[in-house]
């Protein structure tokens, strides 16, 4: 028989470069729940499961979605109910997600237009002042 594969906080932290730090702090958070082994309980021991919850949550962080969207999520998938609401509710996370993305993007381009139009008028200034400066050639 089989033992399930078990991961050392240091384990975990290389494999997903990360430091140790950050992973008690997701632990803290309630997304990773090890198992403590050892004198007083020092000792951290992660399962299979906390390690796909742990790459749930970083996949989660890179698609910019907080750690509270991300743990509830991440809990849909571990309860043992149907899935279809499950994806419903992570479907209209990432709408919303993806409309403050949007939103972001269109503030963005209006931010870089004006900027644009700034540079415009400074090199246009910058033009004249140059040409009012320089002598004539005789």
């Amino acid at each position: 028989m089989a033992s399930n594969p078990t991961y050392t906080i240091s384990d975990l932290a290389r494999e997903f470069d990360l430091t140790t730090r950050a992973i008690r702090f997701y632990e803290d958070m309630g997304l990773l729940q090890p198992q403590r082994e050892g004198p007083g309980g020092r000792n951290r021991v992660y399962s299979a499961r906390d390690r796909t919850r742990l790459k749930l949550t970083l996949r989660a962080k890179r698609l910019g979605l907080s750690l509270t969207e991300a743990k509830d999520i991440i809990q849909m998938y571990d309860s043992p109910r149907d899935t279809g609401p499950q994806l419903r509710k992570f479907l209209a996370v990432l709408a919303e997600h993806k409309r403050q993305l949007e939103e972001q993007m269109a503030d963005l381009v209006a931010n870089l237009d004006e900027v644009k139009v700034h540079e415009k008028e400074a090199r246009a200034l910058l033009a004249k002042v140059d040409k009012t400066t320089k002598p004539d050639k005789v």
